[in-house]
């Protein structure tokens, strides 16, 4: 799909075509705001919190698979928290070895195709499958999964715009 740098115009009342629309429209956010920094720039702090661009961006590509994929499907995914140090959900970021800017973006459309057809063949209402993600846990619906990762990209699209101003004073969508 097409990148827009203006907050979707559908005004519809289905639901899943709204989540679809805010998911890829905060996808070409992100995209934005990854391309123009330069490699340092990428991979260089300059927050307390200690986090890079290129770490949030990897991120954001895990993230939305865990919770589509691995969560809502109930498909085994590699390295479901690889986007963590060793693995581990409570440590800090990473990105793994030979991944670059290009390759994450490209996989984070790559998981905007999967969603988008989650979304449009599945049921808002549906639960996500026992397994996976939900080994051990209720499972919640579509509909909470889609919102949960609409703040996750809105939320991680603001703190991009603070580390792309901080870096080359870039700022706005």
């Amino acid at each position: 799909m097409p990148l827009s740098d203006v907050e979707p115009q559908l005004d519809s009342a289905d639901p899943a075509a709204q989540l679809i629309a805010y998911l890829d429209y905060y996808r070409g956010v992100v995209e934005r705001k990854i391309t123009g920094l330069s490699e340092e720039e990428l991979t260089t702090s300059r927050l307390p919190s200690g986090w890079t661009p290129l770490e949030l961006l990897t991120h954001l590509v895990h993230m939305e698979r865990r919770w589509f994929v691995w969560g809502f499907l109930g498909e085994q995914v590699p390295q479901p928290w690889g986007d963590h140090a060793g693995g581990d959900p409570e440590a800090p970021w990473q990105v793994p070895d030979g991944a670059t800017a290009a390759s994450l973006l490209a996989a984070l459309h790559e998981g905007g195709q999967r969603t988008r057809a989650v979304l449009t063949t599945s049921d808002l209402a549906e639960r996500g499958a026992d397994g996976g993600r939900f080994a051990h846990e209720p499972a919640p619906t579509l509909a909470w999964i889609g919102f949960h990762v609409l703040q996750e990209y809105a939320r991680h699209a603001g703190h991009l715009d603070v580390a792309r101003e901080l870096a080359d004073g870039a700022t706005g969508e």
